[in-house]
């Protein structure tokens, strides 16, 4: 089992017909759905046949509510808290020619505790692998509980994975994001926020520079692929063809496919391989989750 610590949120997708402009209308197809790196991770891993828990926080709401009963149907195992008189979190999304742009209110993502990542822990004994969205760490009202989520993996002999979620986020962090999540087994980053985690614009020195941090580093390269830097070398996966519809998710797929192989124990060509093809399944769609 996987042990996904995230956010769990309602995404607004707006698939927008052109630029935006001011002050006038631009065309979209619009879709409403469940949302969260961490939500999204934990679907793909369900829809691949991975037992998977989500702990995260919502607000004690339809529309939390809705995202449970979602995850739920996918068979996901949910340790997720509702919080009254607080939010589900909402992000809207707006893609156009391949680039998105997110505009999020965390909400109840916010009140994720240590305590919460305690409980789920305790209630997994077949767990063998905690995975945490970069969201709480980024944010100071839930990071406790990100670092408790690795410091308590570590304690239980589990392994260990960071997505580092936003290149935004990110600068702001600076290299106190690094501390954050030295010595985990992976981290898994873009090309954008491997620029700012490492420098530089080449993906192979951008995932070496992060294997000096962690154990083992993936950089996503998005249409050109993934590379993969560990004590056992470097792995570069090329891309797959795909109609790009939305990106939403594609990054989180990708981690769900690199994660199902690996903590499965294949070797690392095989899980970039595996997660380059679940990445390039998720931009073909609308939305940041598996179709069925």
């Amino acid at each position: 089992m996987i042990v996904v610590v995230g956010d769990l949120v309602t995404d607004v997708v707006a698939a927008l017909d052109g630029t935006p402009a001011a002050g006038t209308d631009t065309g979209a197809r619009i879709h409403f759905a469940g949302g969260g790196q961490g939500a999204n991770t934990a679907a793909w891993l369900a829809a691949r046949g991975t037992p998977v828990t989500l702990v995260a926080a919502v607000g004690d709401d339809e529309p939390g509510r809705a995202r449970v009963a979602e995850l739920t149907r996918a068979g996901v195992h949910c340790a997720v808290r509702a919080h009254p008189g607080a939010p589900t979190g909402t992000v809207i999304v707006l893609t156009h020619d391949g680039e998105r742009t997110m505009i999020n209110d965390r909400g109840a993502s916010l009140l994720l505790s240590p305590a919460d990542v305690d409980a789920a822990l305790a209630a997994a004994p077949g767990a063998r692998h905690v995975h945490v969205s970069g969201y709480p760490l980024l944010d100071p009202a839930s990071r406790a509980a990100g670092l408790r989520a690795l410091a308590a993996a570590r304690e239980r002999g589990l392994s260990t994975s960071v997505d580092a979620a936003s290149a935004g986020p990110l600068r702001r962090a600076g290299a106190a994001f690094l501390d954050w999540v030295r010595n985990a087994d992976l981290v898994l980053a873009n090309s954008d926020e491997a620029a700012v985690l490492a420098g530089d614009t080449d993906p192979v020195t951008q995932a070496r520079a992060l294997a000096t941090v962690a154990v083992h580093a993936v950089v996503k390269r998005g249409p050109d692929g993934a590379v993969w830097a560990g004590p056992d070398g470097v792995v570069e996966a090329p891309g797959r063809p795909a109609t790009a519809v939305d990106p939403t998710g594609a990054g989180d797929a990708f981690a769900a496919g690199l994660l199902a192989a690996w903590v499965g124990g294949a070797p690392p060509p095989e899980a970039l391989a595996r997660a380059v093809a679940l990445g390039a399944e998720a931009v073909a769609l609308l939305g940041a989750r598996p179709s069925r």
